[in-house]
Formats: C-alpha cells, sequence, structure tokens
C-alpha cells in the first residue's frame, strides 16, 4: 500500500502550490491583474477539464495500461512545473501565454497522471473496508506532500520546492511502477474502436454515479473557493505576513491526523454518512471566519485545526464511495479509468469555477490585493458562501442511493 500510495506525495505537492500560490505569484509579479488570472486559470482548468474524459478512454481502451499512462505524465509534469514557477521577465500578452502554456501542460500531465493513479488503485481491490483504507494511504501520501509543499516557500523560496517536486516525482514514480502490486489488464479488443460519446458518458447512466458526482461538483466547489482565496485572507484580512504558511501547515496536519479515523468511522457508520458528518463539522467551524480580524490569529489556528480534521473525510471517502459504485456497477477491473475520467473532469471544473468565477468577482466587487479595499467581500466569499455550499452537499449525500455500495 506504501509502495502505491508515494505517488501521491508529488502529485499533491503540484496541487496545492497551483490552486494556492499561484495566483498570488503572479498577482504579486505585476504582470497580470487578478481580473486576468482568474480568468485564465478558468480557461485552462476548463479545457483540462474536457480532456479528462478522454484520457480516461484512452487508458480504458488500452486495458487499463496504468504504467504507460504515468511514464507518459512525467515528462509533462516536470516541464509544465518548470515553466510555471519560473518564468521570464515577460509582460502583457507574452506574459499571458506563457502563464497558459504552463498551466494547459501541468494540467494535462496531472490528469493523466492522477487517473492512472486512482484507477489504478481501485482495480486492486472492491472490498469495502480495504477500499477506504486504500484510499487513506494514498491520501496520507498526499498530505505530507502538501505540508512540504506549505512549509518550503515560507522557509526557502519557489527554487527548493521545484527540486524537492522533481525529486519526489521520479522517486514516488519507481516506487508505483516497480514495487507497488500490478492490477490485472484486461483484455480488450476496443483498441481498434472509435471514440463514441456514449463510450465518454457511460458513467453517468449510472444512478448512483450521478448522484455522487452531484454531491462532488458542490462540494468540491464549497472546498476550492477559500483554498483559492486562503492567502488573500490571511494575509489581507488577519495580517498574518509570512505566518501565513504556517496556519496552512496546521490545516493540512490535522488533515493528516485524522486520515485514519475516517475509515474507522465509515466502517461503523457507512461511508457516505460519515462523510455527511465532516461537511457539518466544517459549516459549523468554518463559518467563525467571517468575523475574524486582524490579531485573531489563536481563533483562526483553531478553525484551521479543527476544519482539517474534517478534511480528512473529504480525501479518503469520495474516492472509496466511487470505487463501491464502480463495484456495484459490475465495472471493477475494465472501466475503472473510464469512471475517474469523469470525476477527474468534476474535479478540475470545481477548481475552476472556484478560480474563474471568486477571483473577478471580488475584483468587480472592489477587492484589490495588499491594499485593504473590499475585505467584507474577501471575507464573505471565504467563509460564508463554502459554509452554505458545504450544507446543500451535506442534504445531497444523505439523500443519495449510495449506503448500500
Amino acid at each position: 500500500m506504501l509502495y502505491y500510495g508515494l505517488f501521491g506525495l508529488p502529485l499533491a505537492m503540484l496541487a496545492l502550490p497551483i490552486y494556492v500560490y499561484v495566483p498570488r505569484f503572479y498577482a504579486q509579479r505585476g504582470a497580470l491583474t487578478l481580473a486576468v488570472i482568474g480568468a485564465a486559470l478558468l480557461a485552462a482548468r476548463t479545457v483540462a477539464a474536457f480532456i479528462d474524459p478522454l484520457l480516461g478512454w484512452w487508458i480504458t481502451r488500452a486495458g487499463g495500461a496504468y504504467r504507460r499512462a504515468v511514464l507518459v505524465a512525467l515528462p509533462l509534469l516536470v516541464v509544465g512545473y518548470a515553466m510555471l514557477f519560473h518564468p521570464p521577465p515577460l509582460t502583457g500578452v507574452s506574459a499571458l501565454c506563457w502563464f497558459l502554456l504552463s498551466l494547459m501542460l501541468v494540467y494535462t500531465g496531472f490528469s493523466l497522471a492522477t487517473i492512472a493513479h486512482q484507477s489504478w488503485g481501485a482495480a486492486l481491490t472492491q472490498l469495502p473496508g480495504e477500499r477506504s483504507k486504500l484510499a487513506a494511504v494514498r491520501e496520507s501520501c498526499g498530505l505530507l506532500g502538501v505540508m512540504t509543499a506549505a512549509v518550503l516557500p515560507a522557509v526557502f523560496d519557489y527554487d527548493a520546492l521545484s527540486y524537492a517536486f522533481a525529486a519526489t516525482l521520479l522517486a514516488g514514480a519507481a516506487c508505483l511502477l516497480y514495487m507497488a502490486p500490478q492490477p490485472p489488464v484486461a483484455v480488450t479488443d476496443a483498441a481498434a474502436a472509435p471514440l463514441r460519446f456514449a463510450e465518454l458518458s457511460a458513467p453517468f447512466r449510472q444512478r448512483r454515479f450521478r448522484a455522487l458526482f452531484l454531491v462532488l461538483m458542490v462540494n468540491g466547489v464549497a472546498a476550492s473557493i477559500p483554498a483559492t482565496l486562503f492567502l488573500f485572507f490571511a494575509e489581507d484580512r488577519l495580517r498574518l505576513g509570512s505566518n501565513a504558511g504556517l496556519f496552512l501547515l496546521l490545516y493540512f496536519v490535522s488533515a493528516a491526523a485524522s486520515m485514519a479515523a475516517w475509515p474507522a468511522a465509515a466502517r461503523r457508520l457507512g461511508e457516505a454518512r460519515a462523510w455527511v458528518a465532516s461537511m457539518l463539522l466544517t459549516a459549523a467551524v468554518f463559518v467563525w471566519a467571517y468575523w475574524l480580524g486582524p490579531g485573531d490569529a489563536v481563533s483562526f489556528g483553531v478553525i484551521c485545526a479543527v476544519s482539517g480534521l474534517a478534511l480528512g473525510a473529504d480525501l479518503a471517502l469520495p474516492p472509496a464511495l466511487l470505487a463501491g459504485v464502480i463495484a456495484s456497477a459490475g465495472d471493477s477491473g475494465r472501466r475503472e479509468a473510464a469512471y475517474f475520467g469523469v470525476w477527474n473532469w468534476g474535479v478540475q471544473m470545481t477548481l475552476a469555477l472556484a478560480a474563474g468565477v471568486a477571483l473577478p468577482v471580488l475584483a468587480w466587487l472592489g477587492y484589490t490585493p495588499g491594499t485593504g479595499q473590499g475585505l467584507g467581500a474577501l471575507s464573505s466569499a471565504y467563509a460564508l458562501l463554502p459554509c452554505c455550499l458545504k450544507l446543500i452537499a451535506a442534504a445531497l449525500l444523505w439523500r443519495a442511493p449510495l449506503r448500500d455500495c
């Protein structure tokens, strides 16, 4: 399980900087405005999201050739990451084109690697207890990567983050490709079959998948908005300065501490009910962030710690529920990549909506980073809107037909 899960560490080191550091990084460089950054993220995420089902279909028609997909993704990830965080001194249209190109390389490599990695795990076991345990190991490694990505830029710089990402990516890929359990490769005659829309949309014919996917979208937007706005809120509203990264670290350390608890809760309550409990906990705690201001570091730390505990459920339980949906549909060992391709499309769209809508709307409402203007709108977007969405997601999940998967 550890050899399998370690590949999640570098993937998480890539995911966190894109939606937390990139907006602030390019806003501080001054080459792009907040509205342009948000629009670029929305455009790149949307294009990448619609590529994800195609990537899932490509892996599926090859009979689940997950190793090949990982090998193809590696150079895209390394080159795209280097371009994203080490841009040349460009301005205007040139800076925007460089930004979009680096984003597309990163998103394509990340999607291909993530779909292959998650499908690999879903193909290894369909037992409810084992699948949540396997997902917890993978996401725990991912949390270690997130914490590394949170600490390195604060202590060192983005160069250190880039070197660490490249080293862990190669090491994690070696463990996955040569030491992890290999899932069976299905014998299929789909390699010569033409691409049809019905194949890409096949998971949506399953009622349980449709219900779970809707929950994913609503809950994903609820989680992505505060992640996108975290540094803006911590630095402009709370005036935490260089200490902001420590609160991000506290959040993910708390999530890592809860990773063993949520699979245990899922065994007692069921995966769906345990996930509902985590959503309610998040909403009950995170709403208090709206009333915070300069000097409320201790209160913000408590909110980060408790909401981080709930994050463990968001990481461990949805992939386990999806594995159950795949098994109940009779597609285990054959079509995992098709499901995870569509699933990753949904994840990409939630991140696209969070960045592409929240940032331009905040700019329209008068929020300007570093000036103290529009802080009320920033607090509402950061705290109140995600809590409302969490409650909607909890209600949808409670009514979803997932408890017998």
